[in-house]
């Protein structure tokens, strides 16, 4: 939804078991449930304290002398390194301050894109088939998924040409501290760029005007930011307590959350189709930056419009259930019409 500061909600996730008695509370029961040693008679630092004389004072100079000359330097380090831990541990990120953070997260340096390594996980196979008894919102099972992360962000190095005519709208993509990719710009990054970049997207005349650019840290500040975010993470942006019990994806202020726990499972209605699941999560959610809000499916049969809830569902009847439970901005009439997903704001441009 594009309602502020309500946050546009998108995809939803099965808590698994644990999330059961949420969804029966909501009426949905019929449904099963499915992150250099110093010389050892200089000391390192004069005392404050005088040298006492005599007897007395050539015996604890010669005791200073033996403790200094056994361990050097190391007395004094080991007590810095705990001031510095302790340091450490009080400007980490608390629990209660994920408000703040999520609000105006801290931008860190930018990762510099590493060599390829082994994917996260290895995705489901297209035309993958769930059980029959799940639940189209549920997340479908797979993988391990980032759970929690640091809530702060990294920006990921790269910058396109404007694309489109019309309104420039500039954006950086970025990812969470915490959440594992072996090459983030070749998983993330660049995904995010192409995808926002195609023809087939929000650059189309037909979205009434607007062009795109990718920025990094080295630019301006962006009109709107890209992220991929933990679970624990989205749940929190994105209102996961207070609205449907589901994992989602959102778009809160300038700030699209791409929740994590999808972009590895992605959705039942895309059957598999992660590729095509990750390019719907991105052009959703941007298409709240452009004010577009939630659609029903428009006849069966048909490709779901973008801005279809597919990550809940391609079915009419299913949405409206959903909105019942919490009002996601639009009403859907239960006409039994049930879409074909698709991953495009105007799957039919020049050249395609």
């Amino acid at each position: 939804m594009t309602r502020t500061p309500q946050p546009s909600r998108d995809s939803v996730d099965d808590r698994h078991s644990a999330d059961r008695s949420a969804r029966e509370s909501h009426g949905l029961s019929g449904r099963p449930r499915r992150r250099g040693e110093a010389p050892p008679d200089e000391p390192l630092a004069a005392s404050w304290k005088p040298e006492p004389s005599g007897e007395a004072g050539r015996h604890r100079a010669k005791r200073r002398r033996g403790v200094l000359g056994r361990y050097g330097w190391r007395m004094y380090a080991l007590p810095l390194m705990v001031v510095i831990t302790a340091l450490a541990v009080l400007q980490t990120v608390r629990p209660d301050d994920v408000n703040a953070a999520l609000t105006e997260p801290e931008v860190e340096q930018p990762i510099a894109a590493q060599g390829p390594g082994e994917p996260l996980v290895r995705e489901a196979p297209p035309s993958q088939s769930f059980p029959a008894t799940m639940f189209s919102a549920d997340l479908p099972p797979g993988g391990p998924i980032p759970e929690t992360g640091a809530r702060t962000f990294q920006v990921l190095p790269g910058n396109s040409p404007v694309v489109g005519n019309g309104r420039l709208y500039q954006y950086s993509v970025e990812v969470e501290v915490g959440v594992p990719l072996p090459d983030p710009n070749a998983e993330f990054g660049n995904l995010v760029q192409t995808t926002l970049s195609d023809p087939r997207s929000w650059t189309n005349p037909q979205a009434g005007g607007i062009s795109l650019q990718r920025v990094d840290s080295s630019g301006p500040r962006p009109d709107f930011r890209v992220i991929l975010v933990s679970q624990q993470t989205a749940r929190e942006a994105c209102d996961y307590t207070d609205g449907l019990p589901y994992d989602s994806s959102c778009r809160k202020g300038n700030m699209v959350y791409l929740n994590a726990a999808r972009w590895v499972r992605g959705a039942v209605s895309f059957e598999g189709d992660i590729g095509n699941y990750r390019r719907y999560q991105i052009n959703h959610e941007v298409g709240h930056v452009f004010g577009n809000k939630h659609v029903g499916c428009p006849g069966p049969g048909t490709l779901a419009p973008v801005m279809m809830q597919q990550t809940f569902s391609v079915a009419n009847n299913e949405l409206h259930d959903l909105n019942q439970v919490a009002d996601q901005g639009t009403p859907i009439d239960a006409n039994g019409f049930v879409c074909r997903p698709n991953a495009w704001p105007f799957p039919v441009a020049p050249g395609f």
